[in-house]
């Protein structure tokens, strides 16, 4: 046993992994989630908490300064009253988009998109403060939670309908106007993952008022999906779409009896 030790100890040496950082950015994203959508939480004392829990966790994943890593909360903080804005219309597209909705309380509590969007919005403002691995962790927590795997780095306008969530890719250059609605399976990813693209825009842009249905696959950083289009169940898309479009399969299903 002792050798056995030894050895994992020589080889842990190699690297420096600090796994609180991962439990550290859970606690906050389940807590900010819980100071901005429950009215019952004293403000105060909640963002008291929030500071903790945040610079907790940035003192370990920021690769900045220590003077710009202290700022990093004040900035942070000081966006939310702008996210909490975006996410109130984000509730209400879905309202609107979902005739299964009945109570907006039924957005903001039990549905898996709003949850993946409001936790998308509040990484990818650090994400920008270039605190990429807490912001990696908390959209991978959303991930585990919702079935959605948000990029922190994807740039998503307000508001945005996400149905059903499950099994949907939105990559880390992807660019998503207004009101645009996704539903469950639906892949926006890059035509090519290898190192060197790695500061290129490899993801597609989603222009406003555009509707993509389940399964639905669109890839490359050059590829637009025009505004007003409809993008149809299972289709594959790799080059752009012009603005009013309709893009669907032309495979015929049969129905034989028995």
């Amino acid at each position: 046993m002792k050798e056995i030790i030894k050895q994992l100890q020589d080889i842990k040496q190699k690297t420096d992994l600090n796994y609180s950082v991962k439990t550290s950015v859970e606690d906050f994203t389940q807590k900010i989630f819980g100071v901005l959508f429950d009215d019952t939480i004293d403000l105060e004392q909640g963002f008291k908490e929030l500071e903790v829990l945040f610079k907790n966790a940035a003192k370990i994943s920021c690769l900045s300064t220590k003077e710009v890593c202290n700022k990093a909360w004040l900035i942070f903080s000081g966006k939310l009253p702008s996210i909490l804005e975006d996410l109130n219309k984000d509730a209400s597209y879905f309202m609107e988009s979902d005739p299964a909705a009945r109570r907006i309380e039924e957005i903001y509590f039990a549905y898996p998109g709003f949850y993946a969007i409001s936790i998308h919005r509040l990484s990818h403002e650090i994400y920008n403060l270039k605190l990429y691995l807490f912001a990696r962790l908390m959209s991978e927590y959303a991930h585990s939670q919702t079935g959605t795997d948000i990029h922190p780095g994807a740039t998503i306008h307000a508001p945005v309908f996400i149905d059903h969530a499950t099994g949907i890719v939105i990559g880390e250059t992807c660019i998503i106007e207004p009101k645009v609605k996704i539903y469950q399976g639906v892949t926006l990813g890059a035509l090519s993952v290898t190192k060197d693209k790695q500061d290129k825009k490899r993801h597609p842009t989603v222009k406003s008022n555009v509707c993509i249905y389940a399964n639905a696959t669109i890839l490359g950083g050059e590829t637009i999906v025009g505004e007003n289009s409809i993008i149809g169940g299972n289709v594959w898309v790799t080059k752009s779409i012009p603005e009013n479009s309709v893009v669907y399969n032309t495979i015929e299903s049969h129905v034989k009896t028995r």
